[in-house]
C-alpha cells in the first residue's frame, strides 16, 4: 500500500515494523495522504515496535501511539489557538503520555518544543527544535526507555549516520576502508555526502526531500552545524604552530565556519518551504475518536467519515 512505503534510511532492525493500524479508513486516500505527510514520526517509532495511528484532537490531526502498558503517547501539533500549518509539519510538537484507569487519568507531558505563542508564554528548553523530528524521537526513547516501555531498540539517527560515514582509522592515520576508482585513499564523508544527495534526486514527493534537508540545515546537529564546528576546530589545529601562515590559515579557517553557520541562517526556512509544496489532497468529513468534539475544523485538511467498527 502506498501509506505504508515511507522513504526512510534503510537501518539494521531484529524487528520488522509495527503493523498499521486495522481500520477503513487506512485504505481511503485521504488517510494515506495523513499518513505520509506524518511519516518522519510515525516510521521511527514503528521500527520500536510501536504502533501508531492518525487522529483528529481539538483542532488538527495528532499522532496516537499505542504502549505495552495500555498507556498511549499523543503527539500533536497546539490545538489551541489552532494553526495555519499543513498536518505533519507544526511550530512545535507536544508530547503526552496519558492512561485511563478506575477512577484515575494519567496525563504526563514528555516533550512540548511549542513556541511561547501556542505555550501561554512559556518556553520549554526543547523549543528551539521547533517541529523537528529527531528531537521529539529521542526524548520519547529516553522517557519509554526509563519506563521499561520499548519493544525494540534502535540506534539514533545521529549514531546511524556516524557508524555509516566514519572509517576506522590505525596508528598512522590510515583508512580501514576499501579504496576505489578515483578515491585513494577513500573520501568517506564525501561519499556518505554523495548518498544523502542521491537519496535527495530520487524522492518522490516534497515532504521526503524536506525530510533531507532537515539533515543538513538542523540548526544545533545538522550538517552544516557540523561542518562549522569542523573548520573552527581546523582554526584552533592552524594556530598551534609559531608560523605567520599558521595564523593566516587560522584566520581563512575561521572565516569558513562563520560563512557556513551563516548558510544555516539564510536556509532557515528552506525545510518548512519545500515541504509545503507537496499538494494536499482533500478528504471528506470525519468524526474525532477523541473524547472532544473539535472546537474549529483543520484548515488544510476536511474531516474524515465516521470510523465503522467491525
Amino acid at each position: 500500500m502506498a501509506a505504508d512505503g515511507e522513504k526512510t534510511p534503510a537501518v539494521p532492525r531484529t524487528a520488522p515494523l509495527a503493523p498499521l493500524p486495522d481500520h477503513r479508513d487506512v485504505h481511503t486516500s485521504w488517510w494515506q495522504e495523513l499518513w505520509r505527510r506524518h511519516a518522519h514520526i510515525t516510521t521511527p517509532l514503528r521500527q520500536r515496535g510501536l504502533t501508531c495511528d492518525i487522529e483528529f484532537g481539538l483542532s488538527a490531526y495528532v499522532v496516537r501511539v499505542s504502549l505495552p502498558d495500555d498507556s498511549y503517547l499523543i503527539i500533536s501539533p497546539p490545538q489551541e489557538a489552532p494553526s495555519d500549518r499543513p498536518p505533519g509539519d507544526p511550530e512545535g510538537w507536544i508530547v503526552t503520555r496519558e492512561c485511563a484507569g478506575e477512577g484515575s487519568f494519567l496525563s504526563e507531558c514528555i516533550y512540548d518544543s511549542t513556541p511561547p505563542a501556542h505555550s501561554n508564554g512559556t518556553t520549554q528548553p526543547e523549543a528551539h527544535h521547533r517541529g523537528g523530528a529527531e528531537s521529539l524521537i529521542a526524548a520519547i526513547d529516553k522517557r519509554l526507555d526509563q519506563l521499561g516501555l520499548l519493544p525494540n531498540s534502535v540506534p539514533s539517527t545521529a549514531e546511524r549516520n556516524v557508524l555509516a560515514a566514519t572509517p576506522t582509522l590505525d596508528a598512522h592515520g590510515a583508512t580501514d576502508a576499501p579504496a576505489t576508482v578515483g578515491h585513494t585513499p577513500v573520501h568517506a564523508f564525501g561519499d556518505a555526502l554523495l548518498a544523502l544527495t542521491d537519496r535527495l534526486n530520487g524522492t518522490e514527493t516534497h515532504a521526503d526531500a524536506a525530510a533531507l534537508l532537515h539533515q543538513v540545515l538542523e540548526p544545533v546537529d545538522g550538517l552544516l552545524d557540523r561542518l562549522g564546528e569542523f573548520f573552527e576546530a581546523a582554526a584552533e589545529k592552524a594556530k598551534e604552530t609559531e608560523d605567520d601562515d599558521g595564523f593566516d590559515l587560522s584566520d581563512d579557517l575561521a572565516k569558513a565556519a562563520a560563512e557556513v553557520r551563516n548558510l544555516t541562517e539564510v536556509l532557515d526556512t528552506a525545510e518548512v518551504r519545500m515541504r509545503a509544496l507537496t499538494p494536499l489532497a482533500p478528504a471528506p468529513q470525519f468524526r474525532s475518536s477523541l473524547t472532544r468534539a473539535p472546537s474549529l475544523p483543520p484548515r488544510s485538511l476536511p474531516l474524515a467519515p465516521p470510523r465503522h467498527t467491525r
